[in-house]
């Protein structure tokens, strides 16, 4: 996975001001986006590790197994992935040291939210899944009667943060660069600037991937996993870390089943199977439809969250 393969150390901005963990260098656009651009020793960016000695179950040190058919599986070993010249206990060390960092700015992300009465999602889904109109639809049915501030992650561009803008609701654009996730690190930069209201939500928009997002808490109160209609059924089973993450599932875009093969009930069988406390909320971002399950689901949380700040 990107914690220990290197695609997670990419330029990240926050509103188009470079931000780095170990140097940090924050750009500011004038919109608004945020950018964090990273640099290693003397302004190297990325470095690949020396190889090493790897518990091997093939050719240069691979640990890697064959199934019956032939097919080949690297993520069997106590690391759950694979980089080449690097061993699993190498792997393991290095995931542990950087999700520990980034936990210790999630709690810190947590404890800001707790005393504001903030509620945070976290949207994870693929690309394509209908993420930032289902927030835009969202933002109109909630902004009506409570505050609601978003935190965008992409790649590259700020579009979804000026589309999430023209709603009315404050958005900071975060852009990774070659980085495949939110860490809690970003979210608590971006915290700071965007300055949500007391007593209000904050949905934070993930990089389109079903992989990283998983392993890396942003101090969220929950993670919504969104799967569209328009996906395969089976991915709960292909990416299950990222479902058994999740504290509720949004299948959406139910206004295209008739047009499509997809198989509703077998892909929350599969989500359950995963996650058996997972909640499902089936919604269409265009039409409105299970919008007020949906909604409703917010405003429960909402009120734990306010609740929780005056005790």
């Amino acid at each position: 996975m990107c914690n220990v393969c290197g695609c997670g150390t990419g330029e990240t901005r926050i509103d188009g001001e470079a931000v780095d963990h170990e140097q940090e260098h924050e750009h500011v656009q004038a919109d608004g986006t945020v950018h964090r651009h990273s640099h290693g020793p003397a302004g190297q960016k990325w470095a690949p590790v020396a190889a090493g000695h790897a518990h091997s179950h093939g050719p240069e040190g691979e640990h890697v197994h064959e199934d019956m058919d032939g097919s080949l599986h690297y993520g069997h070993g106590p690391a759950g992935a694979h980089a080449p010249g690097m061993s699993q206990a190498q792997m393991v060390k290095i995931e542990q040291n950087i999700l520990a960092k980034n936990d210790g700015f999630a709690e810190r992300n947590r404890s800001w939210l707790a005393e504001r009465g903030i509620l945070a999602l976290n949207l994870v889904s693929s690309p394509g899944s209908g993420k930032t109109t289902l927030l835009v639809r969202t933002i109109e049915a909630l902004k009506r009667r409570v505050p609601v501030a978003v935190v965008e992650g992409d790649q590259q561009t700020s579009f979804d943060a000026e589309r999430i803008r023209a709603t009315g609701a404050p958005a900071l654009q975060i852009n990774t660069g070659k980085g495949c996730h939110l860490d809690a690190h970003m979210v608590g930069r971006a915290l700071e600037k965007l300055a949500p209201s007391d007593n209000s939500v904050l949905l934070i928009e993930n990089v389109g991937n079903l992989v990283c997002p998983a392993a890396f808490d942003l101090g969220e109160a929950a993670k919504v996993v969104v799967l569209s209609v328009t996906e395969g059924e089976d991915k709960p089973l292909k990416y299950p870390d990222m479902f058994a993450a999740a504290s509720l599932m949004l299948v959406n875009k139910i206004d295209l089943l008739p047009y499509l093969n997809f198989p509703v009930d077998k892909a929350i069988e599969y989500a359950l199977r995963v996650n058996p406390q997972l909640q499902v909320i089936q919604v269409s971002a265009t039409t409105g439809a299970g919008f007020d399950a949906w909604l409703g689901w917010i405003d429960v949380r909402l009120a734990e969250a306010v609740a929780a700040r005056t005790r």
